[in-house]
């Protein structure tokens, strides 16, 4: 039986051959796997990508994340379910991925159908959205009300379906996802806030005070907490895993805490600590 509160890890973005089963899973807590990402884009060669118009493909590592290996690590972990991450940063790490729907209807539409064959083909239980890039000629009205409307028509077509928006620090980022959040709060189940994007002189005090400034921004919310695993928290000084873990506890202790989750599975696998910051972070949110 697990505590109702919520752990999440993306994985699958950066191909360094990790597998589910590499994660460690403590069975008192509610576990979601992302899977990142599913891009409205086409990969046209190494370095030839072009928008699709909301026509989604997977573009995180299939050889090692297969649909056997979600239904393997689900009958495993009965506390785990798999989400689909959707836009991220880059396609794999060569083009910028832009939100550049050509019409809200179309996009929609594109959407929904592209979505629900990944969706049943892979049995996935949430999805997450994660566009970074915004171009100049899209408004932000237009992603309100494509994102809005995706996520309720997803939501009226699978049961129990979860949904998280993943905003970070950024004036042009929150802008739309604040909008978003004002119009369609009510089909947004979580916000998988990227805190690592705040520097490493980021102390308890500081997280907390980032925590409470995005709990207001997104207000009612389940906002939860998050670290970056990785050599990019080293090379670009941002918060550093022990703060994550840090700023997480004393939320814990003010009883502010709906969840926390980490950017990434691939980059833990890669990185001299292993997932030793995967098993504190979910001891955290287990001891709840």
């Amino acid at each position: 039986m697990t505590n109702g509160y919520l752990f999440r890890e993306y994985i699958g973005a950066q191909f360094t051959g990790v597998r589910f089963s590499d994660v460690p899973v403590n069975p008192g807590l509610s576990f979601n796997f992302i899977l990142a990402f599913a891009i409205d884009y086409t990969q046209l060669g190494p370095t030839a990508s072009v928008p699709t118009n909301g026509v989604f493909t997977a573009f995180w590592d299939t050889d090692n994340l297969t649909r056997a290996d979600v239904a393997a690590v689900k009958a495993a972990h009965p506390n785990v379910s798999v989400m689909l991450g959707i836009g991220g940063a880059s396609v794999q790490d060569t083009v910028k991925v832009f939100f550049t729907p050509t019409s809200v209807d179309t996009w929609v539409a594109n959407a929904v159908a592209s979505l629900s064959v990944l969706i049943n083909e892979y049995g996935l239980n949430g999805i997450d959205v994660d566009y970074e890039n915004f171009s100049d000629s899209v408004g932000i009205d237009t992603f309100v009300e494509c994102i809005g409307r995706l996520l309720t028509q997803l939501k009226a077509k699978f049961p129990n379906f979860t949904t998280s928006i993943a905003p970070f620090e950024d004036d042009a980022v929150q802008a739309h996802y604040i909008a978003l959040w004002a119009k369609y709060s009510s089909v947004i189940d979580h916000v998988n806030f990227q805190f690592y994007g705040y520097g490493d002189n980021t102390d308890v005090d500081a997280y907390v005070m980032y925590y409470d400034k995005q709990a207001a921004n997104y207000p009612g919310g389940k906002v939860l907490a998050s670290l970056e695993t990785g050599e990019t928290v080293v090379t670009e000084k941002l918060l550093t895993p022990e703060q994550g873990i840090s700023g997480a506890q004393e939320l814990l202790r003010q009883n502010k805490l709906p969840g926390f989750f980490i950017f990434s599975a691939d980059s833990s696998k890669k990185s001299p600590y292993g997932f030793e910051y995967e098993t504190r972070a979910q001891e955290i949110v287990a001891n709840h």
